[in-house]
């Protein structure tokens, strides 16, 4: 078979089967082909073959396995394939289905009389179509002699002993080549395997290699049929049934802690940046810390950093240019991203999980030259990544709602949907995927949520979106998707009250909404999901960014539902009291205070001494540090300072937060798969169909013109003569083939019927395209009649 002729079978496609099959193989309009050759070439290229048969099921290889067996010349027929299957006991309309599957994506082609393969399908798949090896006559004359005796034949497999036919068994179910130790091969050992080649059941082909003729094979199948056991439909696995419901809220339950965990962490990093590790990820000291601060596991901690850096949540910031020093931080999407309600929020974090191409189960396995692997390094990119997730949660989305599955069920099947993409590693892998899926809060008690079935709907959707219809944008936002909405009604709705305690905890009986959460950031410091600690720290936090005592007060009586201790009213008026009797300015620094026993103590203060503080006047001291580390000595050592500017007035704001940039696309996303990263709309396919066929017919007419249109060297003589050329096929309005240079240096040729010469320009008619082109004259190089052609 040649590219012509799979050429000519695309170019012979209607434009929905074209289309049908860029969906199914995406990749091979990656770039847009020029014409029907190139596409042919590249649908043919070991790559690009490899990728469509990993997304094929195991029945349907089975089937092409069959057209390679029964292949004669250069094709096969589905009436062979048919009669082989027919034997194994499965219905014709399925072996048609999956030759018409393996029609759809190229893969094999032509009518059911003549079916050809593409070349590189034996380049990527095994040399033993079907598990059988090669004639017995083509591997030893002895050998072919002993299967033309086919009563000979039973007879020495009826004298097999039980070992030596059990190796026979596992070599006719494929594939038909084994290996045994070099001993066990020699002359006089006693091995099942030296018996089998006395007998010329086996032959040798290598030097420790053994193969199974195809006639002994097919004999030891004569049960199960030439090509064994077909298997049409997956496995079965159990499927427990529960309440859908039930399994939406236990995810929702977990949507809840996901949400907060991500806060807390990005949160713990804004507060305590931690340094990026030359390698480009984070350190294992740092990863057990954010573990503590979240309250999960190192693994899952690691999940978490990949996820909230995935989605742009932390970035990264240069600390030390000479040094290249960098350091993670909260990016400015986070404070976006908090002012949202929690259903959008997790949003983010679950698209963000599902097309990053990141492994982060790999955290703390070791690579290659035996070095630990870190949360957020390069090394754990894995482009496949994505479309392994969805093909793992998809096995779920395929059950009736409600129904379970566990780890081991969903390897069974996705082993049956896509065998050549399964294997050890990618067991561990998906089992791995499932147990994110669970943190993640897609999943409940092993079955699929509801919303979780929207969100991987959305993101396989291939309606275009209406504001971007050609599918070119990928705009960012916040408004509820369907999955968003569908979650938002099973979370409890914000509240913005609390219940203060007599021990000065503030219970918030659900998720706070974002005022409420951003006043109790201020006020108290968190000690649970719902439950906040007021203390005098927290009291002089929120005078120090503004609020005064009476705003504290009035701020509790509005938002506590029960009433407030009279001993938190006497914390905030005490601490407000001592507020901003100490002043700190600019000497570099300096204290003052009204109180001069207050002052005294300051000075007299054992751990201050380090501050180098003296008395200038009875209510002031001086300090060689600068306000800011001042401040903070005096805070650690309990004093209520508060800075002040050179008029003397207070200084009162909160802290400025540090906010990075987002890592690069290599560090969060990678570089995907064009399987699973493009999303062809409707309208970009028809575009890249016209293209092609553009392209094509453009070919064949360059390649219909006159040689000496296409290789004219553009000499001033044969320009001259092109010119006359088109002033007599001008003149009788007939058709010319001219050569010409574009816009990009290369040379082409056109037939044209010319409209009008002048100014410099050539206007003609195309009048297979109908339309009207324009050649600069300088750059014709030829021109020949139609009819001289």
């Amino acid at each position: 078979m040649t590219t012509t002729t799979l050429a000519d079978h695309l170019r012979a496609l209607p434009d929905d089967e074209l289309t049908a099959l860029i969906r199914l193989r995406p990749d091979l309009v990656i770039p847009p082909p020029p014409d029907f050759s190139a596409l042919a070439h590249r649908a043919q290229s070991r790559v690009a073959v490899a990728r469509a048969l990993d997304a094929l099921d195991q029945f349907t290889l089975e089937i092409l396995d069959a057209l390679r067996y029964t292949r004669v010349g250069h094709g096969s027929s589905a009436e062979s394939v048919l009669a082989l299957t027919a034997q194994s006991g499965v219905e014709a309309a399925r072996v048609r289905a999956a030759i018409d599957r393996l029609r759809a994506c190229a893969v094999v082609f032509g009518p059911d009389p003549a079916l050809r393969i593409v070349n590189a399908v034996d380049e990527v798949c095994s040399p033993y179509p079907a598990g059988l090896g090669r004639p017995a006559e083509e591997l030893d004359p002895v050998a072919g002699a002993l299967v033309a005796d086919a009563a000979g034949l039973r007879r020495t497999l009826l004298a097999a002993s039980p070992a030596a036919r059990a190796v026979l068994d596992r070599l006719a179910a494929g594939p038909p080549v084994g290996t045994v130790a070099a001993a066990g091969l020699q002359p006089g050992s006693d091995s099942p395997v030296r018996w089998l080649v006395d007998r010329h059941l086996l032959v040798i082909v290598g030097r420790d290699a053994v193969e199974l003729p195809v006639e002994v094979a097919l004999l030891l199948r004569r049960d199960a049929g030439p090509l064994g056991p077909l298997h049409p439909d997956p496995p079965p696995t159990e499927t427990p049934q529960r309440e859908p419901a039930q399994l939406d809220r236990a995810g929702a339950g977990q949507v809840l802690e996901l949400v907060r965990n991500a806060e807390t962490l990005i949160e713990a990093m804004g507060q305590e940046p931690p340094s990026v590790l030359r390698s480009g990820g984070l350190g294992i000291r740092e990863l057990r810390r954010f573990a503590k601060n979240t309250g999960v596991d190192e693994q899952q901690a690691a999940l978490l950093v990949e996820i909230v850096t995935a989605a742009g949540l932390v970035g990264e910031e240069i600390v030390d240019n000479k040094r290249v020093e960098s350091v993670f931080l909260p990016t400015v999407a986070y404070d976006a991203w908090r002012a949202f309600g929690i259903a959008a929020r997790w949003h983010r974090l679950a698209v963000a999980w599902l097309t990053m191409t990141r492994a982060p189960a790999l955290v703390g396995q070791r690579d290659d030259r035996d070095r630990p692997l870190n949360a957020l390094a390069p090394e754990l990119s894995r482009p496949g990544a994505p479309a392994q997730r969805r093909s793992a949660l998809q096995v779920l989305a395929d059950l009736a709602p409600g129904r379970t599955a566990t780890p081991a069920g969903v390897v069974e099947t996705l082993a049956w949907r896509t065998p050549r993409r399964i294997s050890r590693g990618a067991s561990a892998a998906i089992e791995a995927s499932l147990a994110e899926a669970a943190f993640v809060g897609l999943t409940g008690f092993g079955g699929l949520t509801g919303y979780g079935r929207l969100l991987l709907a959305e993101l396989a959707a291939e309606a275009p979106d209406p504001e971007d219809p050609l599918g070119i944008g990928s705009p960012e936002g916040y408004a509820l998707s369907g999955s968003a909405a569908l979650l938002h009604t099973l979370l409890p709705e914000p509240v913005d009250h609390l219940l203060l305690q007599a021990d000065l905890s503030a219970i918030v009986p659900g998720p706070p909404e974002p005022t409420l959460a951003g006043e109790l950031e201020l006020l108290g410091q968190q000690e649970s999901a719902s439950v906040y600690r007021i203390t005098a720290d927290t009291v002089r936090r929120s005078l120090d960014a503004g609020y005064s005592a009476a705003d504290l007060h009035a701020l509790l009586a509005r938002r506590s539902r029960t009433p407030v201790p009279q001993t938190l009213t006497y914390l905030i008026d005490d601490v407000a009291r001592r507020h901003g009797g100490m002043r700190i300015g600019s000497a570099n620094s300096y204290v003052r205070s009204d109180d001069e026993s207050l002052v005294a103590e300051v000075l007299a203060d054992r751990r201050l001494q380090t501050l180098g503080l003296r008395r200038l006047a009875p209510t002031v001291l001086a300090c060689r540090h600068t306000p800011a580390r001042l401040l903070e000595a005096l805070r650690e050592a309990g004093y209520p300072p508060v800075q002040e500017d050179s008029t003397g007035a207070a200084v009162l704001s909160r802290p400025k937060a540090r906010r990075g940039a987002p890592r690069p696309t290599w560090a969060s996303r990678g570089v995907e798969d064009p399987t699973s990263a493009v999303r062809l709309s409707p309208p970009r396919l028809a575009g890249v169909i016209e293209q092609i066929r553009r392209g094509d017919a453009a070919a064949r007419v360059a390649r219909r013109a006159p040689v000496t249109v296409r290789t004219n060297g553009g000499s001033g003589a044969s320009h001259t003569e092109a010119l006359e050329v088109l002033q007599q096929a001008l003149r009788d309005k007939t058709r010319v083939w001219v050569g010409y240079v574009d816009a990009h240096g290369a040379t082409a040729s056109r037939l044209v019927r010319p409209v009008s010469m002048g100014s410099g320009y050539l206007r003609a008619e195309d009048e297979r395209t109908e339309m009207l082109h324009t050649f600069a004259l300088h750059r014709i190089t030829g021109a020949v009649p139609e009819a001289e052609a």
